[in-house]
């Protein structure tokens, strides 16, 4: 019997094998896919917008673009009339899929435990099947940055100095290597505060604290992030010069490494004036190429910031001021300020729940001075330009990856509907939890009444 049962087993696996070999073989001699927008207007971020256009798409790629472009035969063909085409919007700092629900912490997976976390990287958490990721692309957002501790609504626990690397995504795949853009695209340092007032759990009640005491503190946790990258610039020179016996391997002062060279930006999560000051000053002794995150403040530096050549991500346009004394439209009109003064910046959402609504933090910023174009490019080509992966996406152009939505209207009106979304060349559902349950409760019967 036991002999029976090892060869039944046997044979079941060698007919999954054959299965699955036929079904890779059939698979590959499979023409590939190919779709042609046609009659559409097509907005490439790379010139002006064409005018009953064509854009082809082949191998996951964009193959042409144009008014003339001639559509290739067995190509399928979607009717782009009275519609418009642009690239996916592109959201720069999300904890899209490292948090489900904020609530229920084993749901979240957006921190790890202790101060120093740069061997940490984002991709590696990020689930796949999350159904923040399947709300978000209906709303036109293609790809997006997983940011490990990077605040925000969504995110729990403490925030540490170091918080690991952010990682970008496409938002569809089955697996992480299947949304995997770059996994490492820079490493994020939470830029320690002088905190005068601290909130005591215990008394529920604000605590206020002296100031020279702060400043210790601060100056304190600066120091030791100023060790800890001396460190790892030894250890850098260390694996450079000798084998792997001549130190102590140690993966968090390796991952560090291409910080140290230069190949790697630090995303640096700061706010106030004096701390972006303070952060831009260290990075400079450090000699690391620094992306500013944040920036509730980025419009008291910004001649600092341009003279730097430092991009800002911001936070949402329609969040509260950093003081209860500023302008209700402070962070409203700070996206014109730091246009004007030759700032490079994107929006960003900084969670999950409301990443949705990206473009309607740009277009608010336009009715507060910000040009329409600039906006457009802040979600779209300045996230890619400024984590170095515009050569694959950020505007519609011959050979770049085809993350392409088709709507009809402008995609920073929040009432512009995604008619059709393309993730990598393939055509992906808009089908989403949201969509789900309005279309359960608009139709649910109505109740009868009492006789």
């Amino acid at each position: 019997m036991k002999l029976n049962r090892i060869i039944l087993r046997r044979a079941l696996v060698a007919a999954a094998a054959a299965s699955c070999f036929s079904l890779a073989t059939f698979a590959q001699s499979q023409p590939p896919a190919i779709v042609a927008i046609t009659h559409a207007k097509i907005f490439t971020l790379a010139g002006s917008p064409l005018e009953d256009a064509t854009l082809v798409i082949r191998d996951g790629k964009i193959a042409a673009v144009g008014a003339n472009v001639e559509v290739p035969s067995g190509a399928q063909i979607i009717d782009g009339k009275g519609l418009q085409v642009y690239p996916g919007l592109f959201d720069p700092i999300t904890q899209m899929g490292l948090s489900e629900i904020s609530a229920v912490s084993a749901t979240v997976d957006t921190t790890e435990t202790g101060a120093y976390n740069p061997d940490v990287v984002a991709a590696t958490a990020v689930s796949p099947s999350s159904e923040h990721i399947a709300v978000t692309r209906a709303s036109g957002i293609t790809e997006v940055l997983a940011v490990p501790d990077s605040g925000g609504f969504d995110f729990g626990g403490a925030r540490g100095v170091i918080g690991g690397q952010a990682s970008a995504i496409h938002l569809a795949g089955w697996t992480i290597n299947d949304m995997a853009i770059k996994k490492s695209v820079a490493m994020v340092i939470v830029w320690p505060q002088i905190e005068t007032r601290t909130f005591d759990f215990a008394t529920f009640s604000r605590k206020e604290k002296p100031f020279t005491e702060a400043k210790q503190e601060y100056e304190k946790q600066v120091n030791e992030l100023s060790d800890y990258l001396d460190r790892a610039r030894h250890y850098a020179q260390a694996m450079g010069h000798g084998g792997p016996s001549d130190y102590k391997r140690d993966l968090k002062l390796e991952a560090l490494a291409p910080v140290i060279r230069g190949q790697l930006p630090v995303l640096v999560f700061a706010d106030r004036a004096r701390d972006i000051r303070n952060a831009v000053e260290f990075c400079d002794k450090q000699k690391l190429k620094m992306i500013l995150a944040g920036g509730g403040e980025a419009y008291k530096v910004k001649d600092l910031l341009r003279s730097k050549a430092i991009p800002v991500i911001l936070r949402p346009t329609l969040t509260l001021p950093e003081d209860e004394d500023d302008a209700y439209d402070r962070l409203l009109s700070q996206p014109a300020e730091l246009s004007a003064a030759g700032v490079k910046f994107a929006f960003g959402s900084f969670d999950n729940s409301f990443a949705r609504r990206l473009g309607q933090q740009a277009a608010n910023a336009v009715a507060y001075g910000l040009p329409y174009d600039e906006a457009l490019k802040a979600v779209t080509l300045y996230p890619a330009e400024i984590f170095g992966i515009a050569d694959q996406l950020g505007t519609l152009e011959t050979g770049k990856v085809a993350n392409v939505i088709v709507t009809n209207g402008d995609p920073l009106e929040i009432t512009t509907d995604v008619k059709y979304l393309f993730i990598k060349g393939q055509r992906t559902s808009l089908d989403n939890r949201h969509l789900r349950l309005y279309e359960k409760y608009s139709n649910r019967p109505k109740p009868t009444t009492a006789p």
